[in-house]
């Protein structure tokens, strides 16, 4: 999961205003969706008029629910995704061998499998270190360790680094306020606080969506008003000094300057040490950007009975950040979207529809393998039934998220009644439902998502604790349950879902 890509531009220019002008960006972050209602369960528990399905395949549903929650195959595909390929960043040599691992499983599976080209970013970390030089009170002699980690697509720091002294501010509106040339060649920290209570309540996304700007856009605000450099405070709910990277911007007519996170324990260390007097920071990024890379969207289709022209889509992307293995980011995702073609095989199910496998490349970095799809598939929107993107990590999923008409809601309720017995019977109108599968939400292609449990997978997103050992098995077969079901539901239904 990353910052999404089709806002930068709005964020940029917020950014941007914030640095050189009064705060004009507060209605950018979205409201917190409301917890689901106890109408939602009583709903998902009523009939809700005709069924889209007729007896039969809503027994399909649930031998596919079933078997979905013993088989391992998800939890295989993961621990060699993870533990054998590894962390598998845009251009990487691990990403190529992820590509052609999970192209391979699906032939095995008697998929047909293309090779989607695309041209995606190539960025390399390097190494990276910071230490303070000098603070109030220092014991003679000594330097102090601060734990970061670069964003990607950060440009470098001169070579030997770069030293100088810090600047701290919470949020936009503390930047605007700063006398001007105040800033100007030193290191700026935007200290902005992901909101661990609401993440706690459920709200682990929209408190994602409230700090993320910050690291999105921190480095363009920070170049707008001189900055050598910018540090923002980690996104992401566990204090255990653990920097989380993540995608950043650059716009054009702003110098690119070096950022990176700083641990939420390190951001407070020099906030506090900045209150008391001057702090000298040395901070050495050594980054590399190369030119773009060719990669690959894996695609695999299970061919429909009756109308293989028209498909639904089951999807996660491949790519993940380098500091973990990406595990929940999303590795997770994938490997529940590889299952729904394993388990059609396994139970002999062959749907009117194409269930379509999509492993998305480069969603991280500029969601390029989508945008390629969309190219690719620009004359043929109108024969996607439905298009599906888990990439909110592994925790239970309590039901499914659908963007599009509104009456995509009762349609589901049968399907909600197939998936109540592992408790994942609410749906939830949504905005969007996955950054890959935006684009086809937009030209009116009904999208869907796990409503998945968000209160701890800001804690591991992107960082070196996104492995293997944070996943549930029986949490991953839920989803995998969820994707199977819902898949099955929209590629056979006698209509196709109300769009």
């Amino acid at each position: 999961m990353e910052f999404p890509q089709k806002s930068i531009p709005f964020v940029i220019l917020a950014a941007l205003s914030a640095a050189l002008g009064p705060l004009c960006c507060a209605a950018q972050n979205p409201a917190p969706a409301s917890a689901p209602a106890l109408l939602d369960r009583l709903n998902a528990m009523t009939d809700g008029g005709q069924s889209a399905w007729t007896p039969d395949q809503l027994a399909t549903m649930s031998r596919l629910r079933d078997s979905a929650m013993k088989d391992p195959y998800a939890l295989n595909q993961l621990r060699h995704l993870t533990n054998n390929i590894g962390p598998r960043l845009s251009g990487s040599p691990q990403a190529a061998r992820a590509v052609d691992y999970v192209a391979a499983e699906m032939r095995a599976l008697g998929a047909d499998v293309t090779l989607e080209k695309a041209k995606v970013p190539h960025w390399i970390r390097g190494t990276e270190s910071a230490e303070l030089l000098s603070w109030p009170d220092q014991a003679p002699g000594t330097r102090q360790k601060v734990v970061l980690t670069a964003l990607g697509n950060s440009v470098a720091t001169p070579p030997g680094g770069l030293t100088a002294e810090v600047v701290v501010v919470d949020d936009w509106q503390q930047l605007s306020t700063l006398p001007r040339g105040s800033v100007k060649g030193k290191i700026l920290l935007f200290n902005h606080k992901f909101d661990k209570q609401l993440a706690a309540q459920g709200g682990g996304l929209e408190a994602y969506s409230d700090a993320v700007v910050y690291r999105g856009s921190g480095p363009v605000a920070g170049a707008a008003v001189g900055a050598a450099a910018v540090l923002v405070r980690s996104v992401g709910g566990a204090d255990f000094r653990l920097p989380h990277t993540g995608f950043t911007a650059y716009s054009d007519g702003v110098p690119k300057i070096p950022a990176a996170a700083v641990t939420a324990e390190d951001a407070d260390m020099l906030q506090d040490l900045v209150g008391q007097g001057p702090v000298k920071m040395h901070i050495s990024l050594n980054t590399e950007t190369l030119p773009d890379a060719d990669s690959y969207n894996v695609i695999a289709d299970w061919k429909g009975t009756e109308h293989p022209e028209q498909v639904v889509v089951v999807s996660g992307h491949l790519d993940s950040w380098d500091l973990g293995t990406g595990a929940i980011d999303d590795g997770a995702g994938v490997v529940v979207s590889m299952q729904v073609i394993h388990l059609l095989r396994e139970l002999g199910i062959h749907p009117r529809r194409t269930v379509r496998f999509i492993a998305w490349m480069s969603e991280e970095e500029g969601s390029e393998g989508a945008a390629q799809y969309m190219l690719d598939h620009k004359d043929d929107f109108a024969n996607h039934i439905g298009a599906i993107e888990s990439d909110l990590g592994a925790d239970h999923p309590s039901g499914i998220f659908y963007a599009g008409k509104p009456a995509l809601g009762p349609w589901l309720r049968p399907v909600s009644q197939v998936l109540e017995p592992i408790g994942a019977e609410v749906n939830r109108a949504a905005p969007e439902t996955g950054e890959d599968i935006g684009g086809l939400t937009v030209k009116g292609v009904p999208s869907f998502a796990p409503v998945q449990d968000s209160r701890f997978y800001f804690n591991y997103h992107h960082t070196a604790a996104d492995t293997f050992d944070k996943v549930d098995p029986q949490h991953l077969d839920e989803n995998a349950a969820v994707m199977a079901v819902l898949a099955y539901a929209l590629a056979d239904s006698a209509e196709p879902a109300p769009r």
